[in-house]
């Protein structure tokens, strides 16, 4: 079980999807919310595809590339600093890094759940590093499979929280979501910063 809520919060924190919001609500305002739930479910089933995928076949794409463990952590622990540096920043317009450019073109879209939504806004490369550093081989069954369950249980709240953005952003107006993205960046900068050391350590010994 505490495999499960590790693996959770770890991803929660990066995934985000309070931070998602702003710009899920952006590309479907013109959708009716039959159309905006479906849109939801099927972002949320990508990420889920996603983030499982990369989790357990990630070892052998590093394999590939001849790249060690310790490498994609300190990779990732950067990029996901400056993630939680971005959501710390005031002037972050949507609490996550996505481009106006990429929104633009969201919104002419008919069909947004894989890009932009599912990735990379959902499930973007910081993500997708914490699931590749998560698996090791000393994993057992039943661990990959708890993982796996956390990853499931993670799309399954983020499509909640998708499925009710429109009465949480009225809600939590502006000054909550700001509040509650500078908490989450603040997690998310320690869970880079945590890989970074973790990693270092390891080379070192």
């Amino acid at each position: 079980m505490e495999i499960l809520l590790a693996t959770f919060s770890a991803l929660f924190s990066v995934v985000n999807p309070f931070g998602a919001m702003p710009v899920f609500l952006t590309l479907t305002h013109d959708d009716s919310p039959a159309r905006r739930n479906q849109q939801a479910l099927r972002a949320c089933i990508y990420m889920i595809l996603i983030l499982t995928v990369f989790f357990l076949a990630g070892q052998a794409v590093l394999d590939f590339f001849g790249l060690r463990i310790h490498d994609l952590r300190i990779a990732g622990g950067i990029m996901i600093m400056r993630a939680g540096l971005d959501l710390l920043n005031p002037k972050a317009e949507d609490g996550k890094k996505i481009s106006k450019d990429v929104v633009a073109e969201g919104v002419e879209k008919q069909d947004i759940s894989f890009t932009p939504l599912a990735m990379p806004l959902l499930s973007g490369p910081g993500s997708i590093a914490v699931v590749i550093s998560l698996f090791t081989k000393s994993l057992t069954y039943l661990d990959m499979g708890l993982m796996v369950l956390a990853i499931i249980l993670l799309g399954l709240v983020s499509y909640i929280i998708l499925l009710f953005s429109p009465r949480l952003m009225i809600f939590m107006g502006k000054a909550g979501l700001a509040a509650l993205s500078k908490i989450m960046g603040f997690i998310v900068l320690s869970l880079g910063v945590s890989f970074i050391v973790t990693a270092l350590l390891a080379l070192f010994k």
